[in-house]
């Protein structure tokens, strides 16, 4: 019986190799890629030396420095990350056209169509990208993305400490259920800590556990998410590899470095936000139905509003519209921490205007769409305030 042959790769600590090729003086330091922690910096990647710490991402980096206090902060440098990460994403291609890239730094690849067992074929990436790009990278194999996923994972768990994994972990064909049984529940796709509390509450402390749970009462207990929940413990998904990814959501958000107490502020920046989201919808051929507004106060209490729209849109004005009205409907003079804007329920833009459509609706949505342009080169290029249009001026 055929099987497929799934890889799933992921670049060990990327930021943090990255930096490393910029400063070799880091080489085996505790370091952190992030923001300052006066100005409430978080950390986007960490060395393996500082993880003997306890120092992970997304800690606040005022954190990290007390558990560290000789750490070396090294800021981001994204222009440096996402040439690294094509270098990567062509070198797979390079394998097999079946890529699907996560993130910067982690993708599946299908390798069923090629002579050579998984685990050699991973071996050998490892060998390249570290040959031709001086960075490690860890990978699962298996017959299937969740399985291939969590051997990674697997793999790099049980690598030495302190150093880059550079791991490999096979899983064989018919062995997904007996490798997936010991791990714990929060090892498996679609458990979060409600799921997991829940499952804990129950008995299940284990996939294998979940395995060995009647499918029925799973679904009976969990709906649909029960049914998922058998079949993955049991290691079955049939998830094809997407070469093509479309966005769920996009949005943009900042972290004050003084908590903002000023609505006129506020407002002034949440246009912005919105500014900025329309010009990435514009530039993916995107509109949206849903405007959210995220919101965290300064004791770190954090809200969410949204409002669905009747027609998709791509238009900064009626994004600011509506998010700033989104905000007034929470806002009572308390300090805000964070503000972010975010457009989801997303729908590809028409790309040919239909034969029945006017000459001039045909000219207008011409026009229309040689100002986005316009506009979003300018601001990608002087700023978000560069420019605005009229319909974009709030009387704030």
């Amino acid at each position: 019986m055929t099987h497929r042959v799934i890889l799933h790769l992921d670049l060990d600590a990327f930021f943090c190799a990255v930096s490393t090729q910029q400063r070799p003086e880091l080489e085996g330091t505790a370091f952190a890629v992030g923001g300052r922690p006066e100005e409430r910096g978080v950390v986007a990647s960490c060395s393996y030396p500082a993880r003997r710490y306890g120092i992970h991402s997304a800690m606040p980096m005022a954190q990290a420095v007390r558990l560290c206090p000789n750490l070396v902060i090294v800021p981001p440098d994204f222009p440096a990350y996402r040439a690294a990460s094509r270098a990567v994403m062509e070198r797979l291609r390079a394998r097999t056209p079946l890529v699907e890239q996560l993130s910067i730094d982690e993708a599946f690849l299908d390798v069923s169509a090629l002579p050579c067992p998984g685990r050699e074929v991973a071996a050998a990436i490892q060998t390249e990208i570290s040959a031709e790009q001086g960075l490690s990278c860890s990978l699962g194999v298996a017959t299937n993305k969740l399985c291939a996923k969590i051997a990674t994972d697997v793999a790099k768990a049980r690598a030495r400490s302190g150093q880059m994994p550079q791991a490999i972990w096979d899983v064989p064909p018919g062995g997904e259920a007996a490798f997936l049984a010991p791990l714990p529940v929060t090892a498996l796709w679609g458990v979060g800590p409600k799921t997991a509390e829940r499952l804990t509450a129950l008995g299940m402390r284990t996939i294998g556990d979940i395995a060995a749970w009647p499918e029925d009462d799973l679904i009976r207990r969990f709906g649909q998410h029960g049914r998922s929940l058998a079949r993955h413990a049991q290691g079955i998904d049939e998830r094809p590899i997407q070469t093509t990814r479309v966005a769920k959501s996009i949005s943009q958000e900042e972290t004050f470095h003084r908590d903002r107490v000023n609505r006129t502020e506020i407002l002034h920046v949440i246009a912005q936000q919105a500014r900025e989201v329309s010009d990435a919808l514009q530039r993916k051929g995107l509109s949206g139905v849903t405007v959210t507004l995220k919101v965290r106060w300064s004791d770190f209490t954090t809200l969410t509003r949204q409002t669905t729209l009747p027609q998709p849109t791509d238009t900064a004005g009626q994004i600011t519209a509506v998010a700033s009205k989104l905000f007034d409907t929470v806002w009572e003079g308390r300090p805000v921490r964070l503000i972010g804007v975010g457009m989801s329920g997303l729908l590809a833009a028409p790309q040919q205007p239909t034969l029945w459509e006017s000459e001039q609706v045909q000219a207008a949505a011409a026009k229309r769409q040689q100002l986005n342009g316009a506009l979003a080169a300018l601001r990608a290029r002087f700023g978000g305030d560069v420019v605005q249009r009229g319909s974009e001026l709030l009387d704030l």
